[in-house]
């Protein structure tokens, strides 16, 4: 199961048609991959609902281009955030619906966030930058 491993994990914030599609996707999911649907529907759940039009500098949105550094093996990434049918790991698109997918989306550049994967393997990741989405 995917759980944090923090007491507290760092808030987040998703712009408000995010946060319905996400939600629908984790539950057309929960099926399929029950582990990281449940993961993500509760990172949605907990999530600070912003309009659509908000601007969100430095945030982990859907479609955002970021930097992340894996703090157990300190190699840092580049990659796009994007939905199941947009992935493609060679390109650097990584699903939100996978376990570091649904780790980053919504957090600020700065922040970092502990989880377990399906597999029981602990892991960190903590957000380098963030470039708006076009």
């Amino acid at each position: 199961m995917i759980q944090s491993l923090a007491v507290r994990r760092p808030p987040i914030t998703l712009r408000h048609c995010d946060a319905e599609r996400l939600g629908h996707l984790a539950e057309a999911a929960a099926q399929r991959y029950p582990t990281t649907a449940e993961f993500l529907a509760g990172e949605v759940a907990r999530a600070k609902v912003a309009p659509d039009a908000a601007p969100l500098p430095g945030v982990v949105c859907m479609e955002s281009a970021l930097s992340f550094r894996d703090d157990t093996t300190g190699k840092e990434k580049q990659v796009t955030l994007v939905y199941p049918p947009d992935a493609d790991v060679e390109a650097g698109r990584i699903s939100v619906l996978t376990p570091i997918g649904a780790a980053l989306i919504g957090l600020s550049v700065g922040q970092s966030i502990s989880f377990e994967t399906p597999s029981g393997e602990r892991r960190s990741l903590t957000v380098l930058s963030v470039s708006e989405p076009n």
